[in-house]
């Protein structure tokens, strides 16, 4: 760990949860892993939902500036006719997010739209929340994000941020824009 962060008291590990039906959640979790970043910590993201088919911006700066990266879904699922690949995947990617926060390898972790396996059904919101609780090392930093936040997850949560619409660009008929959207 950096030497200005460690001469610091030892750090609370902060459960942060970013919710809410306006842009920016994932924006405001990266802001803080490039923060991470800059400190030297060590970091892991796992996303549940977005494709490894897909190279988004934030996934190829993360790539140079070696950061562990993981994406384990198969696209956005609102209205996708397979759930059950969907569900496995995101099974699958809540396996890795446990190991690697056992590991204990990590000063922050982004579960990164992980609210939708919950409130889908795929995984048990108190189980989940009553999981995180026991096994998260007390110094690292996890960060969850994504619509809907169960109230299990606000609950145990240190900081909440709800990001709110009001305006977005698709609501007039712009499509997503590389290095804004994705």
């Amino acid at each position: 760990m950096n030497s200005e962060i460690s001469n610091q008291q030892q750090p609370k590990g902060l459960i942060i949860v970013n919710t809410g039906d306006g842009k920016g959640k994932t924006t405001a979790a990266l802001g803080v892993v490039f923060r991470s970043w800059g400190y030297g910590l060590r970091i892991c993201m796992i996303q549940f939902i977005k494709s490894s088919v897909f190279e988004t911006g934030e996934f190829k700066a993360a790539r140079q500036l070696n950061i562990e990266w993981h994406r384990c879904g198969d696209g956005f699922v609102f209205h996708q006719e397979d759930q059950d690949e969907a569900a496995a995947l995101a099974l699958d990617g809540w396996k890795l997010a446990q190991q690697k926060i056992l590991s204990a390898a990590y000063d922050l972790i982004v579960l990164d739209e992980f609210t939708y396996p919950l409130i889908f059904g795929w995984l048990d919101p108190q189980e989940v929340a009553d999981w995180i609780l026991h096994n998260k090392p007390a110094a690292m930093h996890l960060i969850i994000t994504g619509r809907n936040a169960p109230q299990k997850l606000i609950d145990i949560a240190d900081l909440v941020t709800e990001m709110k619409l009001i305006k977005h660009p698709f609501q007039n008929g712009i499509k997503a824009q590389a290095g804004t959207e994705f």
